[in-house]
């Protein structure tokens, strides 16, 4: 079997721009990968033609090892453009090794795990701002079968609060906390906004509301700064989604400067990348809960490699709170029950693209808000949620 064909779909979904990889082969099988990544999108389309493309076509599907690890020597630089490029040919290889097998990706990397796969709700906070606000959105996400959500309190913060900003971030955490009832998880989102100094002030404030973790309290590429903040806070941290490579994984494992490691599947290499960071992190007795904040095709990906890994905690979601065309564009598919993942046993990922509706909701330049603007306040938020 060998490759012969090589397409990109841009389409867009409200607040992003996915990036969608099809492969086809001389057998007639077809795997599909995703390459989204915020701001990015069109330069990744670019990348993938102009590098990747060459070193994929003509290669046998099943030879990830020498295709994606020939790549990922090759490209020399490294970080989040290449690595996404490289990370979406990687997942569509694996959907079409799937398919040739009539087996779900799943299956190939070691079977199944887990019979559960819970999820924690995110993006459902859009255009809120008061503590109220949040608290009754909250609610609206916990009757949708939801155990834990995630959310951002902190503004446009950076490095630092005043006194006012800190209570306001403090009372939207307390309001939510309240509205769930302890059962239901908080994890806290940072987005790597703080010093270390203003982050364990911060977590000490919150360690009443009992987070099951605090998410990037500081910037992503200071692993020390992160084990600082570890070092003087007693909740739980997850970090990792804006790490890109095998070497940068090891230093946060190794260093244990997070509890969770949250690797982003279409970011990091792909799902035999995330399977070796996996294993890292359960060397050191750390749970993984991959970052998906992006389309349906990444969000396969992380499913399959969910529920075949022992060491997997939860899975982020965002397709609830997302556009309503979204399941739309892979012909229907919709894993989500009552606030958890179903995987289905279809052969490779489960889903295949609609390039109708894909060509039907086209690119739209710098969809994504800045978090450090007030566009970040005022446009995160989607379409109405269905």
């Amino acid at each position: 079997m060998k490759i012969t064909r090589f397409e990109t779909f841009l389409t867009n979904a409200g607040l992003r721009n996915y990036l969608f990889i099809r492969l086809q082969t001389d057998t007639g099988l077809s795997g599909v990968g995703e390459a989204t990544l915020e701001w990015q999108e069109k330069t990744v389309q670019t990348l993938a033609h102009e590098w990747v493309e060459g070193r994929v076509l003509g290669r046998d599907p099943f030879d990830i090892e020498a295709v994606i690890g020939g790549m990922i020597r090759d490209q020399y630089q490294g970080g989040a453009t290449i690595m996404t490029a490289i990370s979406g040919v990687e997942i569509a290889l694996w959907d079409i090794i799937g398919k040739a097998c009539g087996q779900p990706v799943y299956k190939l990397l070691g079977g199944r795990c887990h019979e559960r796969l819970p999820a924690y709700a995110n993006g459902w906070y859009g255009g809120v701002r008061t503590p109220r606000d949040y608290a009754e959105r909250a609610r609206d996400v916990v009757k949708r079968g939801y155990r834990a959500l995630k959310f951002d309190p902190f503004g446009t913060a950076w490095k630092g609060m005043s006194d006012e900003e800190s209570a306001a971030a403090i009372d939207i955490v307390a309001a939510v906390r309240e509205a769930v009832g302890p059962s239901v998880k908080l994890m806290i989102e940072f987005h790597g906004r703080l010093s270390a100094g203003c982050a364990i002030r911060t977590m000490r404030k919150l360690e009443p509301f009992e987070p099951a973790w605090c998410e990037e309290p500081v910037a992503p590429e200071s692993i020390e700064l992160l084990v600082e903040v570890k070092r003087q806070t007693r909740s739980p941290i997850a970090a990792g989604e804006r790490l890109y490579t095998l070497a940068d994984f090891q230093r946060l494992i190794n260093q244990r400067a997070a509890d969770v490691v949250q690797m982003d599947i279409a970011h990091c290499g792909g799902i035999l990348q995330s399977k070796r960071i996996a294993a890292m992190a359960a060397v050191q007795d750390l749970q993984v809960a991959p970052h998906c904040s992006i389309g349906p095709v990444a969000l396969a990906a992380a499913l399959h490699f969910d529920v075949s890994t022992p060491n997997f905690m939860i899975q982020e979601a965002f397709a609830e709170f997302d556009v309503p065309w979204r399941n739309s564009l892979v012909k229907g598919w919709n894993p989500i029950r009552n606030g958890e993942f179903v995987l289905t046993d279809q052969p490779g990922l489960g889903l295949e693209l609609d390039e109708e509706i894909i060509h039907a909701h086209p690119y739209k330049p710098n969809a994504f808000p800045s978090l450090w603007d007030r566009e970040w306040l005022t446009d995160f938020t989607q379409s109405e949620q269905r």
